[in-house]
């Protein structure tokens, strides 16, 4: 999926294991199938997971999870991984890497889901503790989180790009107004937040028909919290929407970034997944998609 990514297989994690936590070599390891396109993962035993780092721009990501995500883990409704172990470069693999516990549940797709009222409140609660959790220290926006949280001016030329690319797909003209209304927006005066920076069906899980764990927090960080709204349009549906919206504290120019983020993530990622990984083209088709249909709905109702 990227250029000059590691190869990485069963074989050198078991390699890496064995010479550097001789206390858990031999166990199975098996490749895990993921949407997530910068890590490789691979089941350790019943109860532990490996995730290595396929692409230079990724390595920052072990660092951030190990020193974050068990202050994080504590004050939040849903399970986050939780980081147990850190191993070094290696057996030709050239970054540190990382040892998780291990996570039950599936792909928290909306068939997979009971009651989608219920989740929708459950997100936004979930998103409404993180953004709770004291920011101070917290990783600004960069390159390792793929500058998730900065003000949505400074996608507006990758944006654009998209939509060109894109024209043939989409109404080039819907899609434009909706991005402009998002940028015409006014940018967060308030203080940075906690953000996940990811959050789509790909990075949940669900168990018994229930939302159970937020995965992958790789472009976690701190800033605008429009930002973690945008999991109303790459998840949630119309039907949803105001569900999750509610229950959880959320000024309106928020939201419309919000809605601004969940188009911009959709249409410069589509084009560059839609051959090398089907799964995250389609939630990347389906967050342009709803927010398109919003857009729709707003015109029809007279709203804005």
């Amino acid at each position: 999926m990227h250029a000059g990514a590691a190869d990485i297989d069963a074989t050198l994690v078991a390699r890496l294991v064995a010479a550097q936590f001789p206390q858990w070599a031999g166990l199975p390891i098996e490749p895990i199938r993921s949407a997530g396109t910068d890590n490789a993962l691979y089941r350790l035993g019943e109860d532990m997971v490996v995730r290595l780092p396929r692409i230079l721009t990724a390595t920052g990501q072990i660092e951030r999870e190990r020193k974050w995500l068990p202050r994080l883990a504590a004050r939040l409704p849903l399970a986050v991984p939780i980081p147990i172990a850190k191993g070094m470069p290696a057996e030709g693999y050239a970054w540190h890497w990382s040892i998780y516990r291990w996570l039950e549940g599936e792909t928290a797709t909306i068939d997979r889901i009971a009651d989608p009222l219920q989740a929708a409140t459950e997100l936004g609660e979930f998103v409404a503790a993180l953004q709770r959790v004291d920011p101070a220290g917290g990783p600004p926006p960069d390159e390792h989180n793929s500058f998730r949280g900065v003000p949505l001016s400074r996608r507006d030329s990758s944006t654009r790009d998209a939509i060109r690319r894109l024209r043939n797909t989409f109404d080039a003209a819907a899609v434009i107004a909706a991005w402009e209304a998002a940028l015409h927006a006014p940018v967060w005066q308030g203080g940075d937040v906690w953000l996940h920076g990811d959050l789509h069906a790909a990075n949940l899980l669900a168990r018994h028909g229930r939302l159970s764990a937020v995965i992958d927090f790789g472009c976690m960080g701190v800033g605008d919290p429009a930002c973690n709204v945008m999991v109303a349009w790459t998840y949630l549906s119309a039907e949803t929407r105001d569900t999750f919206r509610a229950a959880m504290p959320l000024d309106d120019t928020s939201w419309a970034r919000g809605r601004g983020w969940a188009l911009s993530f959709g249409l410069i990622a589509l084009p560059y997944y839609e051959t090398t990984n089907p799964e995250l083209a389609g939630i990347e088709r389906g967050s342009i998609e709803e927010v398109l249909a919003d857009g729709q709905r707003d015109r029809s109702s007279g709203g804005c």
